[in-house]
């Protein structure tokens, strides 16, 4: 029986691997909500390009509206590859520890590979700190992001001594950090919170990031604008892949992207959100206080 069932599941285990390592027909790009999808698409066609000429197979890209599309697509098996945050890489790895590989991550100017959630309102709302933010409308990006939501979910709190629906008069989600900005700075909400490196001059957006990316889309004056808030370095999102692509793809794909910086900084600069150092090379280790912090809040 011990030799029969032994059989069985090699034979299941070859079977399996024959399947993941069968030639690919297409190559399909998923990314992230919360900005326009024709902006979306139009910062990452230069992907298409290069990977429909590297892989030699129609490539596609997936434009759903929230961070839980990418997701399960990933986990589905519907999407070959995508750029995460760290939070949306956790939720994927708690679900299904084998549906991807975290392969690259994008590296700051200065070589960090952290980033920041950053609270902001307008100048002209009196708003300068979270302390005045008592009482007013904040807002969040979407429920998977990790600065648009996760960590400052956790860290607001602790800063306040109080849960944020006791302290803001109401607390929504807008539907992603473009929606955030564009609310935050149109007066729809009073503050809220977005992702950016940090680094760089505050009249730029940062250097990279989503407030980079509306003032590169001319959405916004970050004149007009004040940071309340800062939340402790996060871990940069990993660029995946998933785990059952033939490995020649893999391959190819990552050693096509580590030399982007070298081969076209422009679709460089699209895909990581502003001025960058490049993509390196990263593990699922990096990720692992991300992992536990995910698998906290979902106890």
């Amino acid at each position: 029986m011990k030799t029969i069932l032994a059989a069985a599941l090699m034979t299941t285990a070859m079977v399996a691997t024959a399947q993941a390592q069968e030639p690919i027909k297409e190559f399909r790009i998923g990314i992230l909500g919360g900005e326009n999808a024709q902006d979306r698409i139009n910062e990452n066609q230069c992907l298409v390009t290069y990977f429909q000429k590297l892989l030699g197979v129609p490539v596609k890209l997936y434009t759903p509206a929230d961070y839980n599309g990418v997701i399960q697509g990933l986990l589905g098996g519907t999407i070959d590859f995508a750029g995460l945050g760290a939070s949306g890489y956790a939720k994927t790895y708690v679900e299904n520890p084998n549906a991807v590989e975290p392969v690259l991550t994008t590296a700051n100017p200065d070589g960090s590979y952290v980033y920041y959630s950053i609270g902001f309102a307008r100048k002209d709302s009196g708003i300068k700190t979270l302390a005045d933010a008592k009482g007013k409308v904040f807002g969040f990006g979407d429920p998977n992001s990790t600065s648009g939501y996760l960590i400052p979910s956790i860290e607001i709190p602790a800063k306040l001594g109080q849960p944020m629906d006791k302290f803001f008069g109401q607390v929504k989600f807008t539907g992603g950090h473009e929606q955030t900005i564009v609310a935050v700075y149109n007066k729809s909400i009073d503050a809220g919170v977005t992702w950016a490196d940090g680094q760089g001059r505050w009249e730029d957006g940062f250097n990279n990031g989503a407030l980079r990316k509306a003032v590169d889309a001319g959405l916004i004056d970050m004149n007009n604008l004040v940071e309340i808030w800062r939340s402790k370095p996060i871990p940069n999102g990993p660029w995946v892949l998933r785990t059952a692509l033939p490995q020649d793809v893999k391959t190819k794909v990552v050693a096509f992207l580590k030399d982007l910086n070298k081969t076209d900084k422009k679709c460089l600069y699209n895909i990581a959100g502003g001025e960058s150092a490049g993509l390196v090379p990263i593990t699922k280790d990096y990720y692992d206080s991300i992992i536990a912090v995910r698998r906290a809040k979902s106890n």
